[in-house]
């Protein structure tokens, strides 16, 4: 065991109050891709930029051609909870995190048992009718040949915030809380660079702020300890 990871398994068994920050990062490990790195999907080629056809007004617009995106690009329905969100989940477990704050859509923390989970940018397991509202699973989504209908007639859309849509305030809020409450902060797989998001770290007042990340973060001089190991095997080694 290296030692900041025996540092991290220190501060994690004195702590009473920890809460957890995460992005794309956390999810690499069980096969998702991240977005910003060299490989991510925001440095591949389509016809349109990510940003653009993963935009509300292109949802509205062409609701066929983001469709076709969001189940080739966003869906990993396959994919398992890591060593990072078991690790998470067993911390819960023993009464130590209070609380998962994610940028991720894709429920693993969930799965892995946390419950506490507080997800800035929505679920794709969670899907309603824009007109009805009734809900709808991702087995919806996955398996319609187009756009998927209700069967009121409405559109069906994913509960995530696209661009040119704002978080959800409650959500926010609880997560601004959590942090600012928090006696421990580890942030981890996110280059605290996409905001409003990002900003929820300057609620933080407690004394121990870690890092794990693999690439620098704006953050990493305030860091009271900074890894740049795999968050899975870090978080792994350290519960």
């Amino acid at each position: 065991m290296t030692n900041s990871i025996q540092q991290l398994k220190t501060i994690l068994q004195d702590a009473a109050n920890i809460v957890f920050f995460g992005g794309a990062g956390v999810s690499t490990e069980s096969g998702i891709p991240d977005y910003r790195s060299a490989d991510g999907l925001y440095n591949s080629k389509y016809a349109y930029p990510p940003e653009t056809m993963l935009s509300y007004s292109f949802f509205v617009r062409q609701p066929s051609e983001f469709y076709r995106f969001y189940r080739d690009k966003m869906l990993y329905p396959d994919a398992q909870p890591n060593k990072a969100h078991l690790a998470l989940a067993e911390l819960e477990k023993r009464g130590k995190l209070k609380a998962v704050v994610t940028q991720n859509i894709d429920s693993l923390h969930s799965k892995a048992g946390s419950v506490n989970v507080l997800e800035l940018h929505g679920s794709a397991y969670r899907n309603y009718c824009m007109d009805c509202k009734a809900q709808y699973p991702l087995e919806t989504i996955i398996q319609a040949e187009d756009v998927p209908l209700c069967s009121c007639g409405g559109v069906i859309r994913p509960d995530v915030v696209l661009y040119e849509e704002g978080l959800d305030e409650r959500v926010l809020a609880q997560a601004a809380r959590a942090i600012r409450d928090a006696e421990v902060l580890m942030v981890g797989g996110t280059s605290l660079n996409v905001y409003p998001a990002a900003g929820l770290i300057r609620h933080y007042r407690g004394g121990k702020l870690i890092l794990i990340n693999k690439s620098e973060t704006p953050y990493d001089g305030y860091a009271d300890l900074m890894i740049r190991e795999n968050i899975g095997e870090t978080l792994g080694a350290a519960v």
